[in-house]
């Protein structure tokens, strides 16, 4: 499968938009992860609530949502922030050509965090960690701090996974830190484990770019960059497949 890995910067979205699209017919993209809540600025620097920002954030993802055919894949994934009955949601969707977009899972785990006040902007989703098939593709989803919970990764590679998929909006300084969960969360389940961050600013947070792919035995096999903000790789799902009966995968922890 060829899936394309991305850097994504709100503050120039539709030029970024036209050069993905660029770039995703070059390649021949079949799956593309978008960054977390990637169709508008990164709006949990503010510690306070604001439903006028909200709103604005949710209608600009349902309006970007529409055209993700526009890039020409098969395969979509990142996150949008939704209004559900009962409150607000950080959720992930999965686009498909065929089927047109599903929402396959909501955001556990909130931080509470300079720059990163999500858990003041949304509620918590319960606990539900469960592949999405394509096909003949497996995902899991991890959004964002969910990564840090391998728990949930191990469950991931129990259930087949062969993409564990990290859409996800972090600070500059704490790129390798993110990386090194990225390798870890690839081991734990034995699949690869594909990353899209923001870039660029916002208010005072310099966010980090560096999307990742790395292999199921935790080796890095590409990064973004301001340089190269979009990377395609040709990724072997049958190596996901048989690692999960190698180490450490197959020991028992019951």
């Amino acid at each position: 499968m060829k899936a394309t890995i991305t850097q994504i910067d709100a503050g120039q979205l539709a030029g970024d938009w036209a050069r993905l699209k660029a770039h995703v017919a070059a390649e021949r993209s079949q799956l593309i992860l978008l960054p977390e809540m990637c169709f508008a600025p990164w709006f949990c620097t503010a510690p306070q609530f604001d439903s006028r920002v909200w709103e604005r954030a949710v209608a600009a993802h349902d309006s970007w949502l529409e055209r993700l055919d526009e890039l020409g894949a098969e395969i979509v994934i990142g996150t949008a922030p939704r209004n559900l009955a009962g409150g607000r949601t950080n959720r992930a969707y999965c686009w498909t050509r065929d089927h047109g977009l599903a929402w396959i899972h909501s955001k556990t785990y909130l931080p509470r965090d300079e720059g990163y006040w999500e858990a003041n902007w949304y509620q918590r989703a319960p606990i539900d960690f469960q592949q999405k098939r394509i096909g003949e593709l497996s995902i899991g989803v991890m959004i964002c701090t969910e990564i840090w919970f391998m728990q949930h990764a191990r469950e991931y590679g129990r259930q087949g996974v062969q993409l564990l998929l990290n859409p996800r909006c972090t600070p500059w300084h704490a790129n390798d830190k993110w990386l090194a969960g990225g390798r870890s969360a690839a081991v734990v389940s034995g699949a690869f484990c594909l990353s899209s961050n923001h870039a660029g600013q916002a208010d005072q947070v310099k966010l980090g770019g560096a999307g990742w792919a790395c292999e199921p035995d935790g080796a890095v096999l590409a990064t973004t960059s301001s340089e190269q903000p979009f990377v395609t790789l040709e990724l072997e799902l049958c190596l996901a497949d048989a690692a999960k009966s190698t180490y450490p995968r197959y020991v028992d922890d019951s």
